[in-house]
């Protein structure tokens, strides 16, 4: 007996899962017991679907489907429903596998949603059954973030095959989920049949290097994608494989906006097989190779195909190591040959004044070079003053760096400024919208979607 239960575990969830049972208690009213207040169609639709089914009521996507109903009857088009599971500004109840049949009940006809983001919530595999059911039922979705939802390798297939037949979404976020390299062959097959898409973010989804040469392969044919994320996958060995085969579709494919390899393990080798690619490539605008083993060697291949190219325009070598040398043969070809490139992040590169006071003055000959991000590196008295005068003579825009200049007895130093590429591409600021654009520039300068 216990040996069956433990094969059942293994097994994983059953598809279609069961709907909500009901249940003899008044699980529909909220917290405090009371029965809710009911306002508009879509509030009201949720509520009467939960009386039904007898279904707890979920207290925050009725305060959500309020706001709503409020939106649509000032004559909004074009709603996101945001019940990100992250948000401090209220008290959330996450949103689990149950809640989420409950909205595809509900979403599934309605005209005036085109965007769901259910991010940071508790939705697994039972949801993404139900995901699967709204992207076939709803033709006017175009955006559904999933991010960090629980969903293993079961639930992304599920999704993956939903978006065979689907012409509607536009980007999908699946970061975070568990999907590995089981999940990841299911999207690339998938990428060869739909013909919609257009940006993917399958960061921190534990793929493996077959899913990711199979992605790799199948965008060398595939001419809708315009940005992918495939950061940290799970990869063993150090042949720089993945790189290789990233190298060879950027050679081949005309239609990719955006890509990011952040963590790939990309050493020198590795950026030699990207610059070789970027020679011929022109339509890439945005690369992020942040979180790898880029020394200053590779940076000589870097600063040598800048020269020619003329698309890249965000270039992210944040958390590497190319030091005052790398920074210096950058700062060169910035100054005097490459008027593409707007933006670039540094950070923490164990870089030093020499090399940080050197892209300071590829600022003053460059002038389509305008954000520069360098915090976490090594600042002496020189560097405080050479950004602090950037800054001062209106070269460089306060919301286009990450130092802003603070004098203490008659000496200049750099502070920290939530300024980047990607700042809120994890978490939602409680202080403002997430989509401000100096702290998600990168995002602002090569906008793929209207959506982070």
């Amino acid at each position: 007996m216990c040996g069956s239960r433990k094969e059942a575990a293994r097994a994983g969830p059953r598809f279609p899962p069961p709907a909500p049972t009901t249940t003899p208690n008044p699980s529909w009213a909220l917290a405090d017991g009371s029965a809710p207040e009911v306002i508009g169609h879509l509030q009201e639709n949720y509520y009467n679907l939960c009386m039904e089914k007898s279904q707890k009521i979920n207290s925050f996507i009725l305060h959500i489907l309020q706001e709503v109903d409020e939106e649509i009857e000032k004559g909004s088009e074009g709603i996101t429903l945001n019940i990100a599971g992250n948000s401090r500004l209220m008290p959330e109840e996450k949103v689990t596998g149950e809640d989420f049949w409950i909205l595809l009940r509900i979403l599934k006809k309605n005209p005036y949603i085109n965007g769901l983001d259910v991010r940071y919530n508790f939705v697994s595999d039972v949801g993404a059954y139900y995901a699967a059911r709204l992207l076939q039922k709803q033709h006017n979705l175009v955006y559904l973030n999933l991010m960090f939802n629980d969903i293993g390798p079961e639930g992304g297939e599920l999704i993956a095959k939903a978006l065979h037949k689907n012409t509607t979404l536009k980007y999908l976020r699946m970061t975070g989920n568990k999907i590995e390299n089981k999940g990841g062959m299911f999207f690339a097959a998938m990428l060869q049949i739909n013909s919609s898409l257009e940006k993917l973010d399958l960061g921190d989804c534990d793929l493996g290097m077959q899913s990711v040469i199979a992605l790799a392969t199948v965008l060398t044919q595939n001419q809708t994608i315009k940005g992918i994320n495939l950061n940290r996958p799970i990869l063993y060995g150090e042949q720089e494989e993945s790189t290789v085969h990233l190298g060879h579709m950027l050679k081949e494919n005309h239609c990719l906006v955006e890509l990011h390899m952040c963590k790939h393990n990309i050493k020198n080798c590795g950026i030699k097989q990207l610059c070789d690619a970027l020679y011929l490539n022109r339509s890439l605008r945005y690369l992020d190779v942040s979180c790898n083993k880029i020394t200053r060697d590779g940076m000589v291949c870097l600063a040598d195909v800048l020269k020619s190219n003329t698309t890249l325009e965000v270039l992210d070598l944040s958390f590497n190591r190319i030091e005052n040398a790398g920074a210096k043969y950058l700062s060169e070809t910035l100054a005097s040959h490459n008027r593409s490139l707007r933006a670039l992040s540094v950070v923490s590169n164990n870089i030093e004044g020499e090399g940080l006071v050197a892209l300071s003055e590829s600022m003053k000959t460059n002038p389509t070079f305008s954000n520069v991000y360098i915090w976490g590196n090594k600042f002496d008295e020189a560097t405080c003053v050479a950004y602090s005068d950037l800054i001062q003579m209106d070269r460089l825009k306060p919301d286009n760096t990450d130092v802003e200049p603070f004098m203490v007895d008659g000496h200049v130093y750099l502070a920290e400024v939530s300024n980047g590429l990607k700042k809120h591409y994890y978490w939602r600021p409680t202080y403002e919208e997430a989509c401000t654009n100096s702290p998600n520039a990168g995002f602002t300068l090569v906008p793929v979607g209207e959506h982070l």
